[in-house]
């Protein structure tokens, strides 16, 4: 199988490639820019398979495919949610949330083997993607969650939460109050569900609130260590594949 990765961050690009090479899969070349892919695609022959960020350095990757026809089959790497994704169609085998999980990486590349998709032309609505990535659309957002407690129903306001979290198996709230609330839902969904600048995922187990961040510290690999108002009871780390995004919100 001839793969490439197509990504900006080149630790990005060199974890996704050892990640590929755990499933004996080889991937030797790396393109970091629309610029650099375009000129690659036009002196070489096209791969089986493409893990394409969205986000270059010079701009949205999708820029390649105005400018080359592809042949290859695509798995997307991505910050974006699902919502976003959602506004395109073409052959796109699956796509990635980043940090990408090992387990979610074996999952799409046995999708693509068991598929053997034919090599076929990707077609875009360009207008309708950018206007979702480039000037999302006005959308309405959660307001207040309703919790159980006991045999009765709380609502919650959004401004009181500080952060949402996953914990064996179960996804909560956590308050200003310093109180924990279990939620009928995963954190996945409430990626479609948060106002994106107030809510950041720093890592695949937190949501934090932007006005809850009362200390950051630098930790070990290039991470972050976040310190909230109140919640305290496991440290909250910001992904080392999610620091740039997160410092890029942040301002």
């Amino acid at each position: 199988m001839n793969i490439i990765i197509i990504e900006d961050e080149k630790p990005s690009a060199r974890r996704l490639q050892r990640m590929l090479q755990k499933l004996d899969l080889t991937t030797d070349v790396m393109l970091h820019s629309v610029e650099e892919s375009i000129n690659w695609f036009q002196n070489n022959d096209h791969p089986d398979l493409i893990f394409l960020d969205i986000q270059l350095s010079d701009g949205l990757s999708f820029e390649i495919f105005e400018a080359i026809e592809i042949k290859s089959a695509i798995i997307f790497t991505t910050a974006y949610d699902e919502y976003a994704l959602k506004a395109f169609k073409l052959n796109s085998i699956d796509y990635l949330l980043k940090p990408i999980d090992e387990d979610d990486l074996a999952s799409a590349v046995k999708k693509y083997q068991e598929r053997a998709p034919q090599k076929q032309a990707v077609t875009l609505d360009f207008n309708d993607i950018k206007k979702l990535l480039v000037n999302p659309i006005d959308r309405e957002y959660k307001k207040r969650f309703s919790v159980k407690v006991g045999q009765h129903l709380k609502l919650i306001n959004i401004d009181d939460i500080e952060c949402f979290y996953s914990e064996n198996k179960g996804t909560y709230l956590h308050t200003t109050e310093g109180r924990n609330y279990l939620l009928d839902t995963t954190l996945d969904n409430l990626e479609n569900e948060l106002e994106p600048q107030t809510f950041f995922r720093i890592n695949r187990k937190f949501f934090v609130n932007i006005n809850a961040i009362k200390d950051m510290v630098s930790y070990t690999n290039s991470r972050l260590q976040i310190k909230l108002n109140s919640y305290n009871e496991q440290e909250v780390i910001v992904a080392r594949e999610r620091v740039k995004d997160f410092k890029g919100w942040l301002e």
